[in-house]
């Protein structure tokens, strides 16, 4: 399944009855990166009340690479609004912390879900975002005839050839999304065939 991942941080500002949300977005794909963020915007502010975020490693509808972290807000109004925003938009990869200026005057629990799931959607609403689509690597077989034919195809399904092992025969090491992985099998036909070992 293809998602979409963040190309660049970027961040958002909202004020509710005088309490600030600054919204701070990053991609990232290692939780080291996570918690290097997240001490780089506690250093920055370090007069904010709360620093809460929601983060997705990889896919976002695979929740096992995924978390949240309310620091002190009551529990489920910060870091569970935020993920549900990257989770609902299907962004993986990513890190949203959004830093909290208190302003005297107390939000209640509906008030600071909203306001916390309002800030994350301002700062995906200034995202740019790519698509990332997984891709396996394959190989394949074909004879010297052939080759430049197989070539053709892999060619245009997007795909790349990343080695080439001539021996009896020749075996093209194939880097190709995997829903296309299919579709390479049905056009080479009888020029070549897939050989099972695949690598992530």
């Amino acid at each position: 399944m293809s998602y979409f991942t963040l190309s660049a941080p970027c961040q958002a500002v909202l004020e509710i009855k005088k309490s600030e949300f600054l919204a701070f977005a990053y991609p990232i794909d290692s939780r080291e990166q996570i918690m290097f963020h997240v001490e780089q915007l506690r250093q920055k502010y370090p007069d904010a009340r709360h620093v809460c975020y929601g983060y997705i490693i990889g896919n976002p509808s695979n929740t096992t690479s995924a978390g949240f972290d309310d620091d002190g807000e009551p529990n489920g109004t910060a870091g569970r609004p935020i993920l549900n925003v990257l989770q609902h938009k299907a962004i993986g990869n990513c890190l949203v912390a959004v830093v909290r200026y208190f302003g005297g005057i107390k939000l209640g629990a509906g008030g600071l879900t909203r306001a916390y799931s309002q800030a994350t959607q301002m700062a995906v609403d200034n995202m740019t975002l790519s698509e990332f689509v997984p891709k396996s690597v394959v190989k394949v077989a074909t004879d010297f005839a052939n080759e430049s034919f197989v070539r053709h195809i892999i060619d245009g399904l997007g795909a790349t050839v990343v080695s080439v092992d001539y021996a009896k025969n020749v075996i093209l090491s194939v880097e190709i999304a995997e829903k296309d992985i299919t579709n390479l099998t049905e056009k080479i036909g009888f020029y070549g065939k897939l050989l099972l070992e695949q690598d992530d």
